[in-house]
């Protein structure tokens, strides 16, 4: 079983990288293909898009089909999907390799978790789930930076090669030691799913999500771009940074756990929205001083990410009060909300950067974050007034 969860957390690895390894490579993409970085960006906004549309679709398609069948299925996907990557002649090609593997993202990280608490008994089903998505963790920290690394000094298409080499291992890692007829329960139909979009507080909860994420991913989008063309480093320094914010990512994604924890997840968000906020604001100025940037970084880091935990178990209490029938539903939407707000910020973030400049990437998002901020706000009012108690009864695995 420690070997069938080995195979999932790798799964989980691979797919983290190639999702945001991109954001180091954007320069170095669109010098290849003979785009423009706002062009470039959009292969962060389309593979979000798959994430978004393959969570709730796809899963509910597939809802049938045996577990390991359709896990094997996915990463078989997932690895076609980059290696069409490393061989794709053109943009185009490029950007339909990125939405193929966004949609086998968005269907990976909705049936993990019930795998995951399959293979262990039931009082050790949340460390499975936390052991699966620390591949998440891990690729922030090491495969992102690991792949900049690779891209810089051998291409990006070698990249995409290494990435689905780790599909393929995953794969058969999958193939070998997860077991079959794993017990799972159909997923709601899509139309259950779509009728959960119709409750208020929960679609006010995405909005924050969204809009939050946007906000952070508005110029993180374009980190490496800035800290090149703004902060001045050399390219191989990119590497280091990307290294600085996923160490500041893992720190972050903890600390925001505990703090939802200790404070319940709407005082505990408007601290991190706000921290988040201000270290973007400050990123404005800071950006031309290379120590001053990145030491801003690793600030944006911790925060970055902090509020994923929150989130999550915001969505849930909320769920469970107004639409019992349909947690997981509420849960995994809010997941396709996160990568919405991606997808959307990347292509904003895109035409910031045509129309004003990288230089205004970090106080527009600030702005945009504010929104998310406020939203909060609006939410625990609107809790104050109906009398919903704020709890939390213990840590939910954050993934996306």
């Amino acid at each position: 079983m420690s070997l069938a969860l080995f195979a999932l957390t790798l799964s989980a690895f691979a797919i983290g990288t190639t999702e945001f390894v991109i954001v180091g490579l954007i320069p170095t993409v669109a010098a290849s293909l003979g785009i423009t970085v706002p062009s470039a960006g959009l292969l962060v906004s389309l593979y979000a898009l798959g994430v978004a549309v393959g969570a709730p679709l796809l899963t509910a398609i597939t809802g049938r089909v045996p577990r390991k069948l359709l896990l094997l299925a996915i990463m078989a996907l997932f690895t076609l999907g980059n290696l069409l990557a490393w061989q794709a002649p053109g943009y185009e090609t490029l950007v339909f390799a990125r939405v193929v593997t966004g949609l086998a993202h968005g269907v990976f990280f909705s049936i993990g978790s019930t795998i995951a608490t399959n293979l262990v008994s039931k009082e050790k089903a949340a460390s499975a789930i936390a052991i699966m998505f620390a591949g998440l963790t891990v690729a922030l920290v090491t495969g992102v930076p690991l792949g900049t690394f690779i891209g810089q000094q051998f291409g990006w298409r070698s990249t995409f090669l290494a990435v689905s080499a780790l599909g393929a291992i995953a794969f058969a890692g999958s193939l070998v030691f997860i077991p079959r007829g794993l017990r799972h329960t159909p997923p709601a139909a899509l139309g259950q799913q779509l009728r959960v979009l119709a409750e208020p507080r929960l679609l006010l909860v995405y909005a924050k999500t969204a809009i939050g994420y946007g906000g952070t991913f508005i110029p993180f989008t374009f980190l490496a771009p800035i800290l090149q063309d703004i902060t001045g480093l050399q390219t191989s320094a990119v590497v280091w940074v990307m290294l600085v914010y996923g160490v500041s990512v893992a720190a972050g994604n903890i600390w925001g756990g505990r703090l939802a924890d200790r404070m319940g997840p709407i005082p505990a968000l408007k601290v991190i929205f706000g921290l988040l906020a201000a270290v973007l604001f400050l990123f404005t100025f800071t950006a031309p001083h290379p120590w001053l940037a990145v030491g801003t970084v690793l600030l944006w880091g911790a925060v970055a990410f902090g509020n994923v935990p929150g989130l999550q178990v915001y969505v849930v209490q909320q769920a469970e009060r107004v639409a019992p029938h349909a947690v997981d539903v509420a849960s995994g939407l809010n997941i396709a909300a996160f990568n919405l707000g991606i997808a959307g910020a990347a292509w904003v973030g895109g035409l910031i950067v045509t129309h004003a400049g990288l230089a205004h990437t970090p106080w527009i998002g600030a702005l945009v974050v504010l929104v998310s901020l406020g939203l909060t706000y609006w939410s625990g009012a609107l809790d104050r007034r109906e009398g919903v108690a704020v709890r939390f009864d213990g840590p939910i695995p954050a993934g996306h």
